[in-house]
């Protein structure tokens, strides 16, 4: 018998091997390069980009993000209860020590004394002892667990990686969106300005008996219609203010003074180094999410598979037992027991195997899924950069367009408060510059979008400083 717990001893100490699956990283299949990924780049890394936009209030905030976004708190409890468990799932593997203690007084029945009728009525029994229990993973049961929440922990550290990404992202757009919407507000007020002197010329023309009234009502309605657009922009600009204070932790109201001040949008765009589809893929955390979610999946086929195999478990208890406190830990009183347990279920094997074939089942939802978020971060990366892209022809464009209609426009005004043109003439001029002045706003901001949701598409500017995901599980 001890020989046979010896040896069962030394197999569960030396034996290397576990049932199931030993789980191979997958190699995402990615092409050699994007098709719209720029061809001269400069390098930034996660600080520099940000400070490429000149703006210290928006390198504020995103700090202001990262330190008490309360979806970002909710990921990184996530990521410490994972922790915590892989901590739970490693002590399965070790002895479960416990030292106990026992007084007990009975009082004895006729009947339950030796021989009957005789003897103390009285019995007294006093315990105290260590117990030793242990799980000999002869199978690798519980290795293969620990393997499973290992992975489970990495997935939750990626989570949290691409959350902070994500948050990122999200405030520099209600960043930029809100210095968007209040340049289109200085526009529509200049606008109103520019009607306003139009309708004064009208009137002036029709008090000399040289416009109509039609004229008139043609400058006040248009001049109404510019000015119903300012209320709505008025509501979006709020609506972003608290957009960003609640990314940041706060109240909505709380940066309301603070950012009612208007800003321009960035003159100039950082470029983040893009680099090969594969480096792309290999930075995401979602996709690091994936594949650690892929090799917890393969792990609990192993987990499962175990259960096709016995379980032996080792018992011993070393202590004393007296009659009297005053005996316990005498020579006498000293008592030792080692157990060897065997549990193996014959008739179960039903249920064990479809076990397995659920976790196998689970495994090759996790493969697909993994190939479906390496699929559509390709797809991502491919849409913002070409979006990126054809939001800087676009402005460009635009911007010459609107230089035209402004000078189109005090044209007009000049020909018709000479008596060239009708007015008709230019209320098409105003109109074209409102539309063109619009547009360009409309572009810079998508442009500068674009370039933030590169940021996010790549996981970040990679460069030689670390990135803001702090949460790496090391497997």
């Amino acid at each position: 018998m001890h020989k046979s717990i010896v040896l069962l001893t030394a197999l569960a100490w030396l034996s290397g091997c576990a049932v199931g699956p030993d789980y191979q990283p997958v190699e995402p299949d990615a092409p050699e390069r994007f098709l719209e990924a720029p061809a001269a780049q400069s390098v930034a890394d996660e600080q520099r980009f940000w400070d490429g936009f000149e703006d210290p209030m928006l390198a504020g905030l995103i700090r202001q993000t990262l330190d008490a976004n309360r979806d970002l708190r909710a990921a990184l409890a996530r990521y410490q209860r994972a922790e915590a468990l892989l901590r739970g799932s490693r002590a399965e593997q070790l002895p479960n020590v416990g030292v106990s203690a026992s007084a007990a007084e009975q009082h004895l029945a006729d009947v339950e004394r030796t021989p009957p009728g005789a003897g103390d009525e009285r019995v007294e029994l006093y315990q105290a002892g260590v117990g030793l229990s242990w799980e000999l993973d002869l199978f690798g049961r519980l290795r293969r667990a620990s393997e499973a929440q290992r992975a489970e922990l990495g997935a939750a550290g990626a989570d949290l990686a691409a959350l902070q990404v994500a948050l990122v992202g999200q405030l520099a757009t209600s960043y930029f969106q809100l210095r968007g919407l209040q340049q289109q507000l200085l526009v529509a007020r200049s606008n109103v300005d520019n009607q306003r002197q139009s309708l004064d010329i009208v009137r002036s023309r029709v008090g000399a008996g040289r416009g109509t009234a039609f004229d008139e009502v043609r400058a006040v309605s248009q001049l109404e219609a510019t000015r119903a657009v300012i209320p709505d922009l008025q509501a979006a600009v709020r609506a972003r203010m608290f957009r960003i204070a609640v990314l940041t932790g706060q109240n909505p109201a709380a940066l309301v003074d603070e950012l009612a001040p208007p800003a321009p949008l960035p003159e100039s765009l950082p470029v983040i180094p893009v680099g090969s589809p594969g480096d792309v893929l290999r930075r995401r955390p979602d996709i690091r999410a994936a594949e650690r979610r892929l090799a917890a999946a393969s792990a609990r086929i192993g987990v499962a598979t175990a259960d096709l195999f016995p379980s032996f478990s080792l018992d011993a208890l070393i202590g004393s037992v007296a009659s009297d406190s005053g005996d316990l830990f005498s020579a006498g009183a000293e008592t030792r027991r080692v157990a060897l347990g065997v549990d193996w279920t014959f008739l179960d094997f039903g249920r064990v195997r479809s076990r397995i074939d659920a976790a196998d089942a689970d495994s090759q939802a996790a493969l697909a899924n993994y190939e479906q978020a390496v699929l559509l971060a390709l797809e991502e990366t491919e849409t913002q950069l070409v979006r990126y892209a054809r939001s800087r022809e676009r402005s460009e464009r635009l911007g010459a367009a609107t230089d035209a209609a402004s000078e189109a426009a005090e044209l007009a005004r000049t020909r018709y408060r000479q008596g060239f043109i009708g007015f008709f003439e230019v209320l098409a001029a105003e109109q074209e510059l409102i539309d063109t002045r619009d547009a360009l706003i409309e572009s810079r901001t998508a442009e500068t979008l674009a370039m933030v949701n590169i940021y996010r598409a790549l996981a970040g500017a990679p460069g030689d400083a670390a990135p803001i995901a702090s949460a790496e599980a090391n497997d």
